[in-house]
């Protein structure tokens, strides 16, 4: 058995362990969600950050999360590449490492989601998670935030344990140059289409500034 342990919201993942992260997220579960998908009439195609090297990472806080990186490079042509070629990329969030020897890196997948977004010039990204959004101390969905309320949320609490990694991977994809970042509840039928294509949406909105 694997015993977990996060830090502020975040795995902390040993050497021992990034044997089966990568087992399970590059194997097992892309290559189920992978499945699903092309039964269903899509074009996908399974990934990790090591095909190609295409995700570089390095330790994440001086190895402060073990074997939990910190995006370094991406390699954005490739993701391009293959959706040009109408496939779409189901990404397992393990990173290659800059250093040959080592095991490569777990990346927590909302942020690399986000970097992912930013890099190939995604207007939007969207999260789905167990929650409805972000909640405020009633919990209560807040439907918008900018980026000085997500902080200020974040300061005094009201936004804590795994919602944290969620908002700061919203915050780094709407920084290079995504338009907004959606947090949903992936739980209810039809989330995305509700959260795109309704006047309201179903979950929270993260966007820069007005300026």
């Amino acid at each position: 058995d694997i015993e977990t342990s996060f830090v502020e919201g975040q795995r902390v993942t040993n050497r021992e362990d990034m044997e089966v992260v990568e087992m399970v997220l590059s194997g097992a579960v892309n290559k189920e969600i992978t499945s699903m998908l092309n039964h269903f009439g899509a074009k996908s195609i399974g990934i990790s950050g090591k095909d190609a090297n295409f995700m570089y990472a390095r330790p994440k806080e001086r190895a402060r999360f073990g074997y939990t990186g910190t995006i370094t490079e991406i390699k954005a042509k490739i993701l391009l590449d293959l959706v040009e070629e109408k496939f779409i990329p189901v990404i397992a969030p393990i990173a290659a490492s800059e250093k040959l020897g080592e095991p490569g890196y777990n990346i927590n997948a909302d942020l690399a989601a986000s970097r992912i977004a930013g890099e190939i010039g995604a207007k939007k990204v969207l999260f789905l998670t167990d929650t409805p959004g972000v909640l405020d101390r009633e919990k209560k969905l807040l439907r918008t935030l900018t980026e000085n309320q997500v902080e200020a949320l974040k300061t005094d609490g009201t936004i804590q344990g795994g919602m944290i990694p969620k908002v700061d991977a919203c915050l780094e994809a709407i920084d290079t140059g995504v338009e907004k970042a959606h947090i949903i509840d992936g739980r209810i039928e039809h989330a995305i289409l509700l959260e795109l294509f309704t006047s309201e949406g179903i979950g929270t909105v993260i966007k820069k500034e007005q300026k």
